[in-house]
């Protein structure tokens, strides 16, 4: 399944999407059940909403609505940097003991299709091409071998960054959170969709030219892991994303850099969940 949340006729919503691009609304169908982050959070709930779907003719296409980021207000999205070897590579660094763990915020995201913002503070405005993770069932002090039960699904993730923000200090927040600079979408697949992650490969795309290429199984830390590391510290909850990391390619370490301009298109490309495609415009 492929689950979308959006806005029609100026009202939030979320649905199924299913043949050709065509929606079965979900919005009040499932009893109990008010928003995507909420179906992901109960089993019984997703089998609910499968039976539902199986037995309803789409009522509109995805061209009638305005898709939000998957998950619109998920309560903590957490981003893991260096986590591929050839990106720590080009980025100087070395993988360690232990994840660089990052936070972003849910009003820095924009949907599929909506522009990224480039800044008045800063034009040095970089892509970064990662599957993020959806998560369903929550939890505390998850162990590693019972983290994929936690997943709900998976969706793709630009994690724009602000680049010289970024190294302001060597911390990297402020750079990973100017407003409605991080694509998230267009839609979650469910994890039975999925038999293994790591089989899934990765593609950043900037106006039609692949940049970053990757796979998942390179991933330093994988996501079970990441998983049971973070809930070590915080609870996850219904719809919360974690962000895996990028590939190499990025475009502060090209020579000469490559930044995100208005007017560019920038895609992330993953086998088995799809395209998350966002052109950019300056900030207003």
């Amino acid at each position: 399944m492929k689950y979308v949340s959006y806005v029609k006729a100026g009202k939030p919503g979320f649905g199924a999407v299913v043949n050709d691009n065509k929606v079965v609304d979900l919005t009040d169908k499932i009893a109990g059940v008010g928003s995507l982050a909420e179906l992901v959070g109960s089993e019984k709930s997703l089998a609910e909403a499968k039976a539902y779907v199986a037995n309803q003719t789409p009522e509109f296409g995805l061209d009638a609505v305005t898709l939000e980021p998957v998950i619109p207000q998920p309560s903590k999205i957490i981003c893991i940097g260096i986590n591929y070897v050839a990106h720590a590579a080009e980025a100087g660094r070395k993988v360690g003991d232990h994840p660089v763990v990052f936070h972003r915020f849910a009003d820095t995201l924009q949907a599929a299709n909506a522009p990224l913002i480039r800044p008045t503070a800063s034009h040095d405005f970089d892509f970064e091409a990662e599957l993020a993770v959806v998560i369903g069932k929550g939890g505390a002090n998850i162990k590693p071998e019972d983290a994929m039960s936690h997943v709900a699904g998976y969706t793709c993730f630009n994690d724009g960054s602000l680049r010289d923000w970024q190294f302001h200090t060597h911390q990297y927040g402020m750079g990973k959170n100017f407003r409605k600079t991080g694509g998230l979408g267009p839609w979650m697949v469910t994890a039975d969709e999925v038999d293994d992650y790591r089989k899934m490969e990765i593609k950043g795309v900037l106006n039609g030219e692949v940049m970053q290429e990757g796979k998942l199984s390179e991933l330093a830390f994988d996501i079970p892991y990441l998983i049971s590391y973070v809930s070590k510290a915080l609870d996850w909850n219904p719809g919360d994303i974690l962000a895996t990391g990028t590939p190499s390619g990025v475009g502060f370490k090209r020579k000469p850099p490559v930044f995100l301009k208005p007017g560019d298109t920038f895609e992330v490309v993953i086998s088995q969940v799809g395209t998350l495609s966002n052109t950019v415009v300056d900030e207003a």
